[in-house]
């Protein structure tokens, strides 16, 4: 399986992105990455369609629902989100969207810190895998895997690696 190129995918996701905000009537959105790869994609995003805007990020470790079984990611840092929540309208980004279980976490938070007036998702791979009904408002693409493969998004310039889980 060849893997779609990230750049072309972050091109065609702006336009889309775009297009869905304006149908909308949604001018002045909040971005906000998850970590690690959700940031990178924001980033990307970002520069693609010529924002300065600040990005907030989450780190949604705290929020999973495998927390206590799987304990805390060496790596946790905490969550940054410079501006307000509370009535604004938010544009949460992140690399893959298997289970749906991250998106879920990540909501969980941002309605910690207030009550959006709306949330979009994009993310550059939806690996059609869901186990909660969550669906991206803006994808790159769309792949179905072998249940012994996965993608793994390196960054922050973007690259996809198909990972064979059986080996």
């Amino acid at each position: 399986m060849s893997l779609p190129n990230p750049a072309e995918l972050i091109s065609q996701m702006a336009t889309r992105l775009d297009a869905y905000l304006a149908k909308r009537g949604i001018s002045d959105p909040r971005f906000i990455g998850i970590r690690t790869g959700g940031v990178w994609v924001a980033q990307a995003l970002l520069k693609e369609l010529g924002s300065n805007d600040p990005l907030g990020t989450l780190d949604v470790s705290f929020y999973r629902d495998d927390f206590s079984q799987n304990g805390l990611h060496p790596q946790v840092r905490p969550s940054a989100l410079p501006f307000e929540i509370e009535g604004q309208h938010l544009v949460l980004i992140d690399d893959v969207l298997m289970s749906g279980r991250t998106i879920r976490a990540a909501m969980n938070e941002l309605f910690d810190y207030g009550r959006p007036a709306s949330v979009t998702l994009v993310c550059l791979l939806d690996l059609d895998a869901g186990e909660l009904p969550i669906r991206p408002n803006v994808v790159g693409a769309t792949l179905s895997l072998a249940a012994h493969e996965r993608v793994k998004l390196s960054g922050p310039e973007l690259a996809l690696e198909l990972q064979d889980l059986a080996l």
